[in-house]
């Protein structure tokens, strides 16, 4: 049973997945393509953003020219990894209601929502805290890694719905 809030998004968000459903594109497309291209923005790209934000930090001790390095590779994925799993998650959305599922019903939604709410505050952090001293650079790390791996719960989560509809 789809919830009111849950039904109502799906009734907005119709017209477009409709205009989607109209371009035929192959079900087995539809129904895995969001996880084949999210299962390779968050390990390939999240693997990049998590390895040199830590090495900037670690490395910052022992070789400070090499973790400056590291946060300006740091600086250049991590915004299009951002962008890329919202995006993402726009089309992980579509394609449910392209598939006509549920949307608020699924852990799976849930993760994806909280790992982008984490990902946006970091974001935030890193454009406007960074000057305000040293707590806010050990809250991005952590935030980060926590929002990544709610990443790889979410992959998980995915999975299972994948394989459930």
């Amino acid at each position: 049973m789809m919830s009111e809030w849950g039904k109502s998004l799906s009734e907005f968000l119709e017209p477009i997945a409709a205009w989607f459903r109209s371009l035929g594109t192959p079900e087995p497309i539809v129904h895995w393509g969001h996880p084949a291209m999210m299962g390779i923005v968050v390990l390939a790209m999240g693997s990049a953003v998590v390895w040199t934000g830590w090495q900037g930090r670690l490395l910052t001790a022992t070789d400070d020219a090499a973790a400056t390095q590291k946060r300006a590779e740091h600086q250049k994925i991590a915004p299009l990894m951002f962008l890329f799993i919202v995006l993402g998650y726009t089309g992980g959305v579509l394609s449910l209601v392209m598939q006509e599922q549920p949307i608020l019903e699924s852990s799976h939604f849930w993760t994806g929502s909280v790992a982008i709410a984490l990902l946006s505050i970091n974001g935030l952090i890193a454009a406007f805290g960074f000057s305000k001293g040293k707590l806010f650079r050990t809250i991005h790390a952590v935030l980060g890694s926590v929002a990544m791996a709610i990443l790889v719960v979410h992959g998980i989560f995915g999975l299972q719905l994948g394989l459930s509809i």
